[in-house]
């Protein structure tokens, strides 16, 4: 039982909760976390009733506010059963304050959904966010099961199912080498085919040991399966050739940018895009890996360990066992601030003087392993792109914020870039496409089967 907080105590923090630990039905490849069973030989992988208490109850102490979220990942969440997220939510209504409100989310691979689920689901409010990488031929290509199967099919049957039963829901997108330079077909596909209204873009980015490196005769895939992937450490300054550059990752958030903020403003919410909007008005960003300093998002193992951070589930970024010692004292530990104020402390001198490091803040600290144009190391991997995304989004950054000033909606850029766009000379008449030609759109497809589709 708490019974007070340390002083340094945040008032509000983020947990990802793993209950089955890395175990999970799918063996995506660029998966990093799948190799974290190798901390746990021996485990089954199943956080008990008591430790489910425990931890329910300590976060709910640990929040000096009215909200708390309870967070659940992988691993995949749903092997655990309904069984155990019903005992979840009782739990949560238990030890809830008066006043006070529990929100749930989960991240799954939605093979495991039916309709069960959906009533359970809906009926506890959860926010689901669904993992898809894009249209059947890409999402298939590093998404597949134990077996070395496709899933799309079943992915979408349990998108399907959520619809249905009307749950909030959203979707994660990994970029990756082969699907980064297709922009409008992954994002049209999740808009226009699937129907999403709000979607997240993280980028693969695998790093490798220069031993790792020249070990493995195949960079594109130096691993395919959990039977030879290793334990993934945040180590090495090599990465394997799926990751995608940072080029791709500019290019694709600008494009899609491009789309969007001509007609979907409002409409259609993409993470990157509110966390610059919030950081162009000087309001907090709501994701660490743009925010000054980090922290406050940490991950629990299904055993009661607690992690720094979901990507530094590692034995030197251990907290501590929540069995032992309350959430709240790890949390509020001298270790755990410490990382959290490297992620600004740590930053070069390139960084620093950056004209867009307000909106960037040098992005995740598990990326930054390459060295800045003078030498100095630490720099982001992905920092070309973050530069151009954040570069090109300025104009219409600063014209949403001006309407957030004035109390107007954001979406009023829309009409905005129509002017713009009806100002700029009009570029020659394109010569005509062949129907069996590739379409211009970049897709792979034939012109027939895609954008020519309608003529």
């Amino acid at each position: 039982m708490l019974t007070h907080f340390p002083a340094a105590a945040p008032p509000r923090f983020h947990v990802l909760v793993k209950p089955t630990g890395a175990t999970c039905n799918l063996d995506c490849a660029y998966c990093f976390f799948l190799s974290k069973e190798m901390l746990y030989p021996g485990s089954r992988f199943r956080m008990a009733d008591d430790l489910l208490e425990t931890y329910i109850r300590q976060l709910i102490e640990a929040h000096q506010t009215n909200e708390v979220t309870i967070a659940w990942q992988g691993g995949e969440p749903t092997l655990m059963g309904l069984p155990f997220f019903r005992r979840a939510v009782a739990l949560a209504e238990q030890y809830r304050r008066p006043g006070m409100t529990i929100d749930y989310t989960m991240q799954t691979n939605g093979t495991l959904l039916n309709d069960e689920w959906g009533e359970f689901l809906a009926a506890n409010n959860f926010l689901m966010g669904i993992s898809i990488d894009g249209p059947r031929e890409v999402h298939d290509l590093y998404r597949y099961d134990k077996g070395g199967g496709p899933t799309f099919d079943r992915v979408i049957r349990g998108l399907d199912m959520l619809k249905r039963h009307k749950v909030e829901w959203n979707v994660l997108c990994t970029l990756h080498r082969n699907n980064a330079d297709r922009p409008l077909e992954i994002y049209r596909f999740f808009r226009d085919e699937l129907g999403a209204q709000f979607i997240q873009f993280i980028p693969i980015v695998e790093r490798l040991t220069a031993e790792q490196a020249a070990a493995t005769t195949n960079l594109a895939e130096p691993w395919r399966s959990w039977r030879d992937r290793p334990l993934y450490v945040l180590a090495g300054d090599v990465v394997t050739e799926r990751s995608v550059t940072a080029a791709q990752y500019g290019a694709f958030l600008c494009a899609v940018f491009d789309e969007w903020v001509r007609r979907d403003v409002g409409r259609v919410y993409v993470q990157m895009f509110d966390v610059a909007l919030a950081n162009w008005v000087g309001a907090p960003s709501g994701l660490c890996v743009h925010s000054r300093t980090c922290g406050i998002a940490l991950a629990v193992e299904h055993n009661g360990d607690l992690y720094s951070c979901d990507h530094f589930v590692e034995p030197a970024y251990r907290l501590g066992n929540i069995r032992e010692d309350h959430i709240i004292e790890l949390v509020a530990s001298d270790k755990q601030r410490q990382f959290g104020q490297d992620k600004f402390d740590a930053l070069p001198a390139y960084c620093r003087t950056c004209e867009v490091r307000f909106a960037c803040h040098g992005g995740c600290p598990k990326d930054r392993f390459i060295h800045t144009p003078d030498g100095e190391p630490g720099l982001n991997y992905l920092c070309a792109g973050f530069k151009r995304f954040f570069h090109h989004v300025d104009e219409a950054m600063r014209f949403m914020g001006r309407e957030l000033s004035m109390e107007r909606p954001p979406a009023n850029i829309m009409a905005y870039m129509a002017r713009q766009d009806a100002a700029r000379p009009q570029p020659a008449a394109a010569p005509p496409v062949a129907r069996n030609a590739p379409c211009p759109c970049g897709s792979g497809k034939k012109y027939k089967h895609c954008h020519g589709r309608a003529s």
